[in-house]
C-alpha cells in the first residue's frame, strides 16, 4: 500500500508573556519586545497536524480525520485553549513559552498519543496569519 501524508488543522487561543525571569523588565523589553508585557498578551492560534501511513485498502484512510481531530484535541487543545502558558499548561511548565517551544512540547505530547503505524511527520503552529513555525521531530 502508499504511504500517503494528511494534515488536520486545529485552532485554539491562548495568552502567554515571553521573558527571562533572571533578566530585568527593560532587558526584556528589548529582546522581546510588546510580547514581555507582564499583564500578557494572547494570540488565536492555528496548528497543522501532519501525519503519515499506509493507505488501509478497506477504508481508504490513512487516518481517518476526525479521529486525528479526537486525538488532537484530547491531547493538546484542551489543554491549551484559553489557557496562560506560562502558568496554566504543566507540560509547558519551566518553559518560555515562544511558538518554538511551544511546537516542539506539541509534538511530545502528540507523537505517543497516534495509533501504531501512524508517524507525526510535521507540526505547523500559526502564531498569527503572518508569523508560523515548523517542525519536523528530532
Amino acid at each position: 500500500m502508499p504511504r500517503v501524508r494528511v494534515t488536520r488543522r486545529l485552532h485554539f487561543s491562548a495568552a502567554h508573556r515571553l521573558y527571562r525571569s533572571e533578566w530585568s523588565d527593560e532587558r526584556n523589553r528589548e529582546v522581546f519586545g510588546d510580547c514581555s508585557n507582564p499583564l500578557w498578551h494572547g494570540h488565536n492560534y492555528e496548528l497543522d497536524v501532519t501525519v503519515e501511513g499506509e493507505v488501509d485498502p478497506t477504508t481508504g484512510f490513512v487516518l481517518d480525520l476526525s479521529r486525528l481531530k479526537r486525538i488532537v484535541e484530547e491531547n493538546v487543545i484542551r489543554d491549551l485553549d484559553h489557557r496562560n502558558l506560562n502558568v496554566e499548561v504543566p507540560w509547558l511548565e519551566g518553559m518560555n513559552p515562544t511558538t518554538e517551544n511551544v511546537v516542539v512540547a506539541i509534538w511530545g505530547q502528540l507523537r505517543p498519543a497516534l495509533p501504531e503505524g501512524i508517524a507525526l511527520t510535521r507540526l505547523v503552529l500559526w502564531e498569527t496569519p503572518r508569523n508560523y513555525v515548523e517542525y519536523v521531530g528530532e
